[in-house]
This record gives structure tokens, sequence and C-alpha cells, in this order.
């Protein structure tokens, strides 16, 4: 028989602290853990996102989303210094490069610590949705805060399968969310100008 799409963990799961890239990207995440009997306690932790209007805008989307479930929301520091020391070096890597699995390992680390923190075993992440990311690099980045953080226990899922993306985009507009159109950081948004330019330089 085949196993379906996305699984719970093998000893089971009823609660999971879950990291919230943005509003849009949870929705679907979120629906199919209530239908499976799966309450998430949401941690928006993205100190990566630049400018800081744009993280405040995805900062309330995230916190509507979650009150309209009447589910935990928590706030996470926004500290885009601490985060661009942490990534230092790594500034011209590409996209899904070195940079970005160090981004994913400090942001998933503090997940695991808040996970730890409520007492909550198992923690996620909504960062395994988006087509524009490695899954690899961020199971890898789950495993290694796993490992840096006693007691916790990473729930690697690629929460793109069972017809979740489709189901995010329908969400997308039911909600009325805001959708970005970079990752977050100030890298990426270069990226997403230079693609924007790209086609008006030979001409």
């Amino acid at each position: 028989m085949k196993k379906p799409a996305i699984q719970l963990p093998e000893d089971g799961c009823s609660e999971v602290l879950l990291h919230a890239c943005c509003a849009p990207c949870s929705s679907a995440i979120v629906e199919w853990m209530l239908h499976n009997g799966v309450r998430p306690t949401i941690f928006y932790y993205n100190p990566n996102i630049f400018p800081r209007e744009e993280y405040d805008i995805r900062k309330e989307e995230s916190k509507r989303h979650a009150e309209s479930l009447s589910l935990t929301w928590i706030d996470g520091d926004y500290d885009h210094e601490s985060w661009r020391c942490g990534i230092r070096g790594l500034e011209d890597e590409p996209e899904r490069g070195s940079r970005c699995l160090r981004c994913f390992t400090l942001r998933l680390t503090a997940a695991a610590q808040k996970a730890q923190e409520l007492g909550l075993k198992y923690f996620t992440t909504t960062l395994a949705s988006s087509r524009w990311k490695s899954i690899e690099q961020i199971t890898a980045a789950g495993l290694e805060a796993e490992k840096a953080v006693p007691g916790t226990v990473f729930w690697a899922q690629n929460w793109r399968k069972g017809g979740l993306s489709d189901r995010r985009n329908q969400l997308l507009h039911e909600y009325g969310f805001y959708n970005q159109q970079y990752c977050g950081c100030e890298f990426s948004m270069r990226m997403l100008q230079k693609d924007v330019k790209a086609p008006f330089e030979n001409k």
C-alpha cells in the first residue's frame, strides 16, 4: 500500500511548534494539522526579513491567521543585525547556497529552543512548503537544531506534497493574504531585482 504523502511522526503527535515564515505558507499546513489531530503553536521568528516594514506586514498577517483559528501565536525577536552577524561572510552566496543553509539553521535552532521552553517535543517549519527552498537544506538545518537542543525532535516533512501547494494558493485568496514576492532578506531581494532587470540589460 502506498504511504500517504504527509505522515505524522511514528509515535504520534498532538502538539507541535510550527516555525512560520509567513501566513500564506502556514495556511494549508495548519489546516492539515488541525484536520489530523495536531494543534500547532505558531512561532514567528524571521530576523532575516528586510526591511523592517516588510517584516511587520508579514508578522501581522501571520498573527491574523493564527488568531482567526484561536491558535497560540508567538512573536520571536526581530534582530536583523544579529542575523547579519550570523551569516557574515556568506553575503554573496547564491540562493540555495551556504547562506540559506546557515539562515535556516539559525532560525530552526531558535524554534527548537522555543519548543523546549514550552515543553513541546516536536518542531517543524513552513519553510519546507516553498518551491524556492531546498528541502535537503531545510532537513539538514532542522536535524542540526534538534541535535543542538536536547529533548526536541525535528518533524522533517515536505509540506509541498499531498495537494498542500494547491490548497495554499486557494487559502491565499480566501484569506486575502499579503503575498510577498521574495524570500525575505536583502540578498534575495537583490537577486529578484537582478532577474527583473536582466531582460533589458542587453537591449
